[in-house]
């Protein structure tokens, strides 16, 4: 790979996105200074410095000339804290903690179906991950055992050890390869990228629908518009909600299907909507879990909805019912007191991120996985 720029957000900026500018000061040989800021013109570069917390403000906007840039790179939309990529993460491997899981140190190794990522990764929760070195020969050999090739998940910025430790694989083997954007690529020829993939959260209010004043707004012009079709949530998926569901496409096997369903360290549930005949139209799997490294029940952790396998029929795309079940699942979540809700998107599908970004989502931070290639 050769250097760790270039791995998260490596797309161009454009208008509206927060990005940090490193510019040479005029007049001031070898002197450098960074710009944090929101883009208001592209060519030329204008920024406008943000405000605390990486929000808009109403500064006087900085134009910079293309040959004081010397690094121009996108940030998340707000900042973030490296314990809450943790926090978030964590709950998201409490919703999908595979068949069988172990810690080597601040390291969660899990296994599962083999299939989907998240049940079959080892993932730096721990918050003394990003000093530590990484357990590598640990994380292959637990995969070796279970006849599955080692995946590491790489959040941005707590996952730069990963990212530095193969970086180093590449360059001892000498092996070429390449990686950019959001695309696959491989590390020495023992490793592969996976493609970026955006966690993207909302704030929900309240704790109940009523009290969240956007969401009942949307809700009710939904329910409007879609008489007819009514919202069902149940705590296990029957066979039809199963028979709905693929994987970036693809039909999950029996064994991957279960595991949706296995028991977990908080609470699951199985949305649908459904017509007046009785057919199921859209699904989801809803979770609710909380992001604490300690104690899965500890009520001093703000409690997480994740809102994923989201499925509509063929022949009901394109109606509003992705974004009714969103809204749905999102009031649900709120009348069981969850505190946010966040799910997963990989950057180059738009057209997810569009409909998430019209029921209130943004992102929080980016994730990769790290899969070893194995010799056939």
């Amino acid at each position: 790979m050769g250097s760790l720029h270039g791995v998260f957000r490596s797309d161009e900026p454009a208008i509206g996105d927060r990005v940090v500018v490193r510019r040479i000061l005029p007049d001031t040989p070898g002197h450098l200074s960074d710009v944090i800021g929101h883009v208001i013109s592209v060519d030329p570069l204008q920024i406008r410095p943000q405000s605390v917390g990486g929000f808009v403000s109403d500064a006087p906007v900085i134009e910079i000339p293309p040959q004081q840039v010397k690094i121009l790179k996108k940030l998340s939309p707000r900042r973030i804290r490296n314990s809450d990529i943790r926090a978030l993460e964590h709950a998201t491997a409490r919703a999908f903690p595979g068949i069988e899981h172990r810690w080597v140190g601040p390291w969660l190794l899990r296994a599962g179906d083999g299939v989907t990522e998240r049940s079959n990764s080892a993932a730096p929760l721990g918050p003394t991950a990003a000093f530590e070195q990484v357990p590598l020969a640990e994380i292959c050999e637990f995969y070796e055992s279970y006849e599955l090739p080692a995946r590491i998940l790489i959040p941005e910025r707590i996952g730069n050890p990963v990212l530095r430790r193969l970086t180093a694989i590449e360059r001892a083997g000498g092996a070429g390869g390449s990686e950019g954007g959001s695309g696959a690529g491989a590390f020495g020829g023992s490793w592969r990228l996976g493609p970026e993939i955006i966690v993207m959260v909302r704030d929900l209010l309240g704790g109940v629908e009523a009290e969240d004043e956007e969401l009942s707004a949307l809700l009710h012009k939904l329910r409007e518009e879609q008489q007819g079709i009514r919202f069902q949530i149940d705590d296990q998926p029957d066979d039809e909600w199963l028979s709905l569901y693929h994987f970036r496409g693809k039909p999950l096997p029996t064994k991957a299907l279960e595991l949706l369903r296995t028991r977990i360290e908080g609470q699951m549930a199985f949305g649908r909507l459904v017509n007046e005949a009785g057919e199921t139209l859209a699904i989801t799997r809803g979770t609710l879990t909380r992001g604490g490294f300690e104690d899965p029940c500890d009520a001093d952790d703000p409690l997480l909805l994740g809102y994923s396998a989201v499925e509509v029929t063929p022949q009901w795309r394109r109606r509003g019912l992705g974004t009714r079940l969103g809204a749905e699942m999102m009031a649900w979540g709120a009348a069981c007191g969850a505190a946010q809700v966040y799910l997963q998107v990989i950057a180059s599908n738009k057209a997810g991120i569009g409909l998430y970004h019209n029921l209130g989502f943004r992102e929080h931070h980016r994730h990769r996985y790290a899969e070893q290639i194995t010799s056939e």
